[in-house]
């Protein structure tokens, strides 16, 4: 199965960064953040990504091209301009790289993709998100649902402490707890191709008219990940995983 990742955004909520950059380029531990969410799907075996590009696509694709090149030892012959590569393995991907459109929608690109797929199932993801999702356990609830979509769903991290009360005084006070209240869209979905038929055009957003009448169908199931996922919309977002990678505490970072 191919593994879709929607990276075309305008990330307009982290202006100071993305003016130069698209927001999966953002690093956290001097890589991408479009890298941790590919190494999540790659321990898994899933090795295939058809990355979906738009708002400065550029600079994805300059990353990938030369992947290579930044990650090992190289020999330069000026003369003859023969790269010669020393030392290091690199990861086994196969990456399609898709120009979607500067200005498509969500559902759109996803569209699009799934029309260059072709009739088969496949992951989709956001490209600025990490989790420690079983992506196995995550494919195999979606096969045993037998409906068109999955979405997993989480709980979003509290921005703030947690106080409670005990008359005038603090009873209880938690710093920044994980866990916040309810269920979010987390991304990490799993799609039949049938979801093309939910998506009239490029203008179309996947997470309104398209999830809204797959839940209304009966064909939407929601995966419940009650483990680690953290969006990165914001400066505070960013220095957290940041911050986390550092430590060697993220807990997205199961692979070896």
């Amino acid at each position: 199965m191919k593994v879709v990742i929607l990276a075309g955004g305008l990330g307009t909520r982290l202006r100071e960064i993305t003016e130069v950059k698209p927001k999966p380029m953002v690093e956290i531990g001097g890589y991408p953040i479009i890298w941790h969410i590919m190494k999540i799907y790659s321990q898994f075996g899933f090795n295939e990504f058809v990355i979906a590009l738009g708002y400065k696509g550029e600079v994805i694709k300059d990353y990938f091209l030369n992947y290579r090149h930044r990650s090992h030892s190289l020999i330069v012959s000026l003369k003859t301009g023969d790269i010669t590569i020393k030392n290091g393995n690199c990861e086994d991907w196969k990456i399609h790289l898709l120009d979607t459109g500067a200005e498509t929608q969500t559902g759109g690109r996803i569209k699009l993709v799934s029309d260059y797929i072709g009739k088969e199932p496949f992951f989709l993801t956001y490209g600025d998100g990490v989790a420690n999702v079983d992506i196995n356990q995550l494919l195999s609830f979606h096969q045993e649902q037998e409906k068109y979509a999955t979405v997993t769903a989480v709980r979003p991290p509290a921005r703030f402490g947690g106080i409670a009360f005990d008359g005038n005084l603090v009873a209880h006070f938690q710093e920044k707890p994980q866990i916040g209240e309810g269920w979010i869209n987390g991304g990490f979905f799993v799609l039949n191709p049938e979801i093309d038929n939910y998506i009239n055009n490029l203008d179309t957003i996947w997470e309104r008219d398209p999830m809204e009448n797959l839940a209304v169908d009966g064909q939407l199931a929601a995966y419940r990940h009650d483990g680690f996922w953290q969006c990165m919309d914001t400066l505070r977002d960013v220095n957290l995983l940041e911050k986390l990678w550092k430590e060697n505490q993220a807990p997205w970072k199961t692979w070896n």
